[in-house]
């Protein structure tokens, strides 16, 4: 690949770039049964433990891998020709081939939003193994980004093997020292259970989730202790950005909680590709 990305950059982009259409369209997948996954799995183990004479009989299986993808209004099962990511949508003109009802445009978004930012990964990475990595790591931070807004919920499958990952990645390939990424890990989760403990002890409520521990926690294990000052302050910054949006757009309510999942994602992935030159127009800044 090495060579490939020498030779002919554009073709090296352009393959990344369907090869990440493909995964995006997987994370849609993973976007809408996660969630579902998870709540089956904690009701039947909350029936089991105290009220096991209601437990459920056995369902059909249900995971990532089947039942087969379908139309939600008629169940109009989708064949290999209407699942091909971004073109089988426009050639639909978003509608259910069967029963013509609207598919949501974001499936093709988010197909597209991974294909790009796949793309910007491989163009700011060397084209090594450890580019997969890191490619792995923005898949999986699109993933959280839209359980969260649907959500709610930073799912545990997703954020503890991200910080595992992260581990194993710079025990691999030392992209940031390994003291470094554990000392991240540690810190990432401290400081925003700290904070929620503050919040919690001063107003009675609690303003963020645990999943938002484990996410920062787990960008502390990629990026290292030394990236969190910056991740917090993007992440900061751009969930008051648009927060004041909402607002003035009369979108959101006073007093309803906003996902911060979304901003920690987002301030991690540009800390990962732009970190390092944010950290030396600041300090060109103040001094």
């Amino acid at each position: 690949m090495t060579e490939l990305a020498t030779a002919l950059p554009w073709l090296y982009l352009a393959l990344v770039f369907l090869f990440s259409l493909t995964i995006g369209s997987f994370l849609n997948v993973v976007i809408h049964r996660l969630p579902i996954m998870l709540e089956r799995d904690w009701r039947a183990e909350y029936q089991g433990y105290f009220e096991p004479e209601k437990a459920a009989p056995p369902q059909a299986p249900y995971n990532l891998m089947v039942p087969r993808s379908c139309c939600p209004h008629c169940g109009h099962a989708i064949g290999a020709l209407e699942n091909i990511p971004l073109l089988s949508w426009l050639w639909l003109r978003g509608r259910c081939r069967a029963c013509a009802a609207p598919i949501s445009a974001r499936y093709p978004l988010v197909e597209l939003l991974t294909a790009l930012l796949s793309v910007v990964v491989a163009s700011r990475l060397p084209a090594e193994p450890v580019l997969l990595a890191y490619l792995l790591l923005t898949w999986v931070l699109v993933a959280l980004t839209f359980i969260d807004l649907d959500k709610m919920l930073l799912p545990d499958p997703l954020t503890l093997p991200l910080a595992w990952a992260g581990l194993l990645v710079n025990l691999l390939w030392q992209r940031v020292p390994l003291a470094d990424a554990v000392i991240g890990a540690m810190a990432g989760y401290l400081v925003l259970w700290s904070l929620y403990w503050a919040f919690k002890l001063l107003t009675g409520k609690e303003g963020m989730g645990y999943g938002d521990f484990k996410l920062l926690a787990a960008l502390g294990a990629w990026l290292g202790w030394q990236a969190l000052p910056l991740i917090l302050l993007l992440s900061s910054l751009i969930g008051a950005l648009v927060g004041l949006g909402l607002i003035a757009l009369r979108r959101h309510q006073h007093g309803n909680p906003i996902p911060f999942g979304p901003y920690l994602a987002l301030a991690g992935w540009v800390t990962m590709l732009w970190g390092n030159e944010i950290g030396a127009w600041y300090l060109r800044m103040v001094l």
